[in-house]
C-alpha cells in the first residue's frame, strides 16, 4: 500500500478525534474539545493517506508523543525521536500495521536523521507491541499512570 501524508487541518483533525475503537482499544478514544483540538494542530502531527487519498491514520513527534507522566518521572532522557501514531479503527485489524508503521518511520527518520525513535505504548496493547519490536523496539522503561501501564521501547540496532 503506498502512502502520503500532510499537515494536519482542523477538519481531519475533527475526524480522528471522533474516531471510535472497541475494548480494550477505546483507551484510545478521544472527544473534539478545545485542548484536544490545540493538541492535534500544534504542529507535530501529520495526517497519513492511502493511495485512494482515504485517511488511513496519523502519526505525531516530539512532546506530543510522549506521556505527562513519564516526563514528570523522567523516563524521557534527551537523545531520542518521540513519536506516536494511530490508525483509522477500520482499518485495524487488517495485516496493514507493518506497511503503515514502516511508512511512518521512513518519514520521521527523512525529518530528522540520525537518532535512534522512541515511543510509547499502553502494556495492554500487545498487538502494537509486537509489531514495535518485530521493527527492533526495545522494552526501556515501564510506569504507571492512574489510567494505564505504559512501556517505553526504544530502536535498537
Amino acid at each position: 500500500m503506498k502512502f502520503t501524508s500532510e499537515p494536519m487541518t482542523k477538519s481531519i483533525a475533527a475526524e480522528i478525534l471522533n474516531w471510535r475503537y472497541s475494548y480494550p482499544y477505546d483507551f484510545y478514544n478521544n472527544s473534539v474539545n478545545d485542548e484536544s483540538m490545540s493538541e492535534i494542530m500544534d504542529g507535530t502531527y501529520w495526517a497519513v493517506r492511502n493511495e485512494k487519498g482515504e485517511l488511513f491514520g496519523f502519526y505525531c513527534t516530539g512532546n506530543s508523543a510522549q506521556v505527562p507522566a513519564g516526563r514528570i518521572i523522567g523516563v524521557y532522557p534527551d537523545g531520542c525521536i518521540d513519536f506516536g501514531l494511530g490508525m483509522k479503527p477500520a482499518e485495524t485489524g487488517h495485516g496493514l500495521g507493518s506497511e503503515f508503521f514502516a511508512y511512518i518511520k521512513q518519514e520521521i527518520l527523512q525529518q530528522q536523521p540520525g537518532r535512534p525513535l522512541r515511543l510509547t505504548v499502553a502494556t495492554f496493547n500487545k498487538r502494537a507491541i509486537r509489531l514495535y519490536e518485530k521493527f527492533g523496539f526495545k522494552k526501556e522503561a515501564e510506569f504507571k499512570t492512574d489510567f494505564a501501564v505504559f512501556l517505553t521501547m526504544v530502536e535498537k540496532d
